[in-house]
């Protein structure tokens, strides 16, 4: 997005001019339009919406990112939402609807139509994060013996009543079970007299209301899907789910991964200071509780830095080193766990490639610090200490970075949140308790 234009919508905003505004994003497409948008200073931001009111186009609504979607929505009258929820399909609605407080979700649906309130009150009764809530309501079935002819001029005379966007037709029989699909490729490939039951493939991936949406964004990647009906417990097609979508939840939860290992529970960038405070000071305390541990390790060996101050100074060396080698461990397990890629006789490989990787890093660099230990201090005894203190550290924080999720994952938790605080505390008491150790049984004795 041109930076001008977006100092233009703030200019207009602040002028309270609300036709240069409309006019800055009508020739933008959706996603363009809601990037500029999110790039104003949040108080900007606000006053296009309260500007903008009904006439905030639902398709830029729903492209805004979650936390500014939620901000919009709370400035919007209840007959624009109500309006913008009629625009959309039922699961961008079902997105709209997250963001309200329950008393007032319960009087925008009032105002719907007795058909949209129940399907939209329908997907807000699953779980979030699960395909029930994910998928929308509106997708194309047929009965097997329908022909390619009578399927194209079913779709054709429905009009509106069609998904706006859809890959397939599912194909289904008396009771609404799903039999297989159609590609509408093939669809448009076969003639006219050809029955559906005759061209179509069987379903791939069976989909219920109540997965996990990370599970589903993997059946995805796995089978390569473009799209998937969703079935209820009597296996009755209830919704479909597409790509679109899945690449929106491939990102969320890599994201979410991605600042659990770091030690965050959210980032965004509308986030303000006080936003970051609460993200971050949680884990920060975690980690307060377990820097204290590892300093009551150091405690026990504290006649044998009085006689020998060159451990203190030593100390973060295998510290640091062991840490950053259980860090590798651990983002590589995560990864892999994320990716389905660790299971049966792959989990005994990687613990064992992760066993070696670190004996064989340990090695190069417990010759490496050796080295410089003899070098810097000119003795030969504390060189040798550290460099065995380095190979223990790093086989062992190597072990701990993939022995940790994986019985996290197995105990229930999620590998990404809670890992990291308990492999980076194993490595410190490790690193310390190994080099203090050794030096307090070769060196002080």
């Amino acid at each position: 997005v041109d930076p001008a234009l977006v100092d233009l919508i703030g200019e207009a905003a602040r002028l309270g001019d609300k036709s240069v505004i409309m006019a800055a994003l009508e020739d933008l497409h959706p996603a363009d339009a809601s990037d500029a948008l999110e790039q104003l200073e949040p108080e900007l931001f606000g006053d296009v919406v309260a500007l903008l009111g009904a006439d905030l186009s639902s398709d830029i609504l729903i492209e805004l990112r979650n936390e500014y979607r939620n901000d919009a929505v709370d400035l919007l009258p209840d007959t624009s939402i109500a309006e913008a929820l009629r625009a959309l399909d039922s699961d961008d609605a079902a997105a709209i609807l997250e963001g309200l407080s329950e008393g007032r979700r319960t009087d925008v649906l009032e105002t719907l139509e007795a058909g949209d309130r129940t399907a939209l009150e329908r997907a807000m009764d699953f779980d979030e994060e699960t395909a029930g809530r994910l998928m929308q309501r509106e997708f194309v079935a047929a009965p097997e013996f329908w022909t390619v002819g009578h399927t194209v001029d079913h779709a054709r005379a429905s009009g509106d009543d069609l998904p706006d966007h859809f890959f397939e037709i599912y194909v289904v029989d008396p009771g609404f079970q799903v039999k297989g699909a159609v590609p509408l490729a093939t669809l448009l490939r076969t003639p006219r007299d050809v029955r559906l039951a005759e061209i179509m493939n069987d379903i791939e991936a069976e989909i219920t209301t109540d997965m996990d949406q990370e599970e589903v964004a993997f059946l995805f990647q796995k089978y390569h899907l473009a799209s998937a009906p969703v079935v209820d417990e009597g296996r009755r097609i209830t919704g479909m789910i597409t790509v679109d979508d899945m690449v929106d939840v491939i990102q969320s939860e890599n994201t979410e991964d991605l600042l659990a290992l770091s030690g965050v529970s959210k980032a965004d960038g509308s986030d303000t200071v006080w936003d970051s405070v609460k993200a971050r000071a949680p884990w920060l305390g975690i980690n307060l509780g377990t820097a204290f541990l590892a300093s009551a390790i150091i405690s026990i060996f504290e006649p044998a830095l009085d006689r020998l101050v060159a451990l203190a100074i030593l100390m973060p060396v295998v510290a640091a080193l062991g840490g950053n080698a259980g860090s590798q461990a651990l983002t590589v397990a995560v990864r892999a766990i994320a990716e389905r890629e660790m299971e049966g006789a792959a989990t005994r490989r990687a613990v064992r490639r992760e066993i070696l990787t670190g004996i064989a890093n340990g090695v190069i660099f417990a010759v490496g610090v050796g080295l410089v230990t003899m070098f810097w201090f000119r003795n030969a005894v504390l060189a040798f200490t550290i460099a065995v203190a380095i190979l223990v550290t790093f086989t062992l924080g190597c072990l701990f970075g993939v022995l940790v999720p994986i019985v996290l994952k197995r105990l229930g938790a999620d590998p990404a949140v809670a890992s990291s605080v308990f492999v980076l505390t194993t490595t410190d008491i490790v690193a310390f308790a190994s080099f203090l150790g050794l030096a307090t049984l070769i060196l002080i004795h």
